[in-house]
């Protein structure tokens, strides 16, 4: 059975605690956008649990670190009929965005072989999984937008809808960790009500009225960043922001953009999309 993982941009992100952990405490609205993986899961009648991965190269080859496989993992701990499996993951979200692909892919697999295998387990089940994989694994059992808190991993509603607005997505060839993006960021408590912005102002004064923490330091260091974010007011955006920890920067308009407009944008990654 085939699922298609999607990915997300973060709305505003504030860095706002560090943690006892080693985490950091954050709050960021997450909206699901429809630039999708490919996943495929069968069973294999094998001895062993399989990854096949095409598309955009991944930086580590080993199958043991891919969160396909440790979500694959983590359930067959708790149900150890579950039979072993050839998983097939073709990658379309760029990797060290800040758009969440791996985490997508994670909980896409959770999903999978909940259904496949009808494992019957709940979504507040599958988010408890999900949380054991990563800070944003569980946005994506849900897949609705969401007010993102405490490591990224507590979740509460919005009233916020996009739906009819178009986005452009840009990542450069400029990759960022998350390790790296926390390394110039001093948290602070938030100056202001991210949750009520979003929901209250008007999308075009979001741009003086809410940021992303990671963004001063990173541009500093990444120009071209900077330049990308302002070319997209520059052709009409409402707003623009660095998503996540970066690299992707991404514009939403309340129009469609020309081929004219697209093009303006030469880099390894640009995408178009109508929200939903």
């Amino acid at each position: 059975m085939i699922y298609f993982p999607n990915c997300k941009i973060n709305i505003g992100l504030n860095v706002v605690q560090k943690r006892d952990d080693g985490f950091h405490n954050i709050e960021t609205l997450l909206y699901p956008i429809d630039v999708e993986d490919i996943l495929e899961i069968r069973p294999n009648g094998k001895e062993e649990t399989t990854l096949t991965l095409t598309g955009l190269p991944i930086k580590s080859h080993s199958s043991s670190n891919n969160l396909c496989i440790k979500a694959y993992n983590i359930l067959k701990k708790d149900f150890p009929e579950l039979p072993n499996v050839d998983i097939h993951l073709h990658k379309i979200i760029p990797m060290e965005a800040g758009l969440g692909g791996g985490s997508s892919d994670a909980a896409f697999t959770l999903q999978l072989l909940n259904y496949v295998f009808e494992l019957n387990l709940s979504l507040v089940q599958l988010d408890k999984y999900a949380q054991k994989l990563g800070s944003d694994c569980a946005f994506f059992i849900y897949n609705i937008p969401a007010f993102a808190y405490e490591k990224g991993n507590r979740l509460a509603p919005t009233t916020l809808s996009l739906r009819g607005k178009s986005i452009l997505l840009i990542k450069p060839d400029i990759s960022i960790s998350t390790a790296q993006a926390y390394q110039g960021v001093v948290a602070k408590e938030s100056e202001y009500d991210l949750l009520n912005i979003v929901e209250s102002r008007p999308i075009v004064q979001w741009r003086h009225l809410i940021k992303n923490d990671f963004e001063e330091n990173i541009f500093k260091n990444h120009p071209e960043l900077k330049e990308i974010k302002d070319k997209l007011y520059e052709i009409g955006a409402l707003y623009s922001q660095m998503s996540g920890s970066g690299s992707c920067i991404y514009g939403i308009f309340d129009k469609d953009l020309s081929e004219d407009e697209i093009n303006l944008f030469k880099y390894p990654f640009v995408c178009h999309k109508t929200l939903k």
